[in-house]
């Protein structure tokens, strides 16, 4: 293999705006893998830069880490993406963002009135929510009316 096509750490740390520590996270994780020098230090095929891009786009776009690693298996480990591949990829998105863009334009149109929080200090509460039928019923933690995409949890949130 040419060393040409490796690279440092600390070149993919400036490379990609990940952190050295989101770099070793992601492979303890099997999203990205690392070989390693005599001295035991990490290096990363010149590829590992899309892998990385990707990764950065599915979480913007909202993707589970679960899901990111289940579409980075799609992926060829040992070769450069081809177009195709990329376009394969994105079919399984296209369906995840319609419901993300469906979730925020709800809650885009009902910004003025409620965010759905069940918590009945808005007038209009008293519509959405009589008699604090969500608090009761727990049926769902936190904002119970917010469409349900929009109430995942947050990646690191302990709760």
């Amino acid at each position: 293999m040419d060393t040409r096509d490796q690279l440092t750490m600390s070149e993919v740390v400036r490379r990609s705006g990940f952190a050295a520590s989101a770099l070793r996270f992601y492979e303890a994780q099997g999203l990205v893998s690392a070989g390693r020098t005599g001295g035991g230090r990490r290096t990363y095929q010149r590829s590992v830069l899309r892998r990385l891009a990707f990764i950065r786009a599915a979480s913007n776009v909202g993707l589970t880490l679960a899901e990111i690693r289940e579409e980075l298996a799609r992926l060829p480990d040992e070769r450069t993406p081809t177009r195709a591949d990329w376009q394969r990829i994105s079919r399984h998105w296209r369906a995840r963002l319609d419901e993300q863009i469906e979730a925020l334009e709800r809650l885009r149109d009902g910004l003025d009135s409620c965010i759905g929080c069940g918590c009945l200090s808005l007038q209009r509460c008293q519509v959405s929510n009589p008699g604090d039928v969500a608090g009761e019923s727990r049926t769902a933690p936190g904002a119970a009316f917010l469409p349900a995409l929009l109430r995942r949890p947050v990646p690191g949130d302990p709760t």
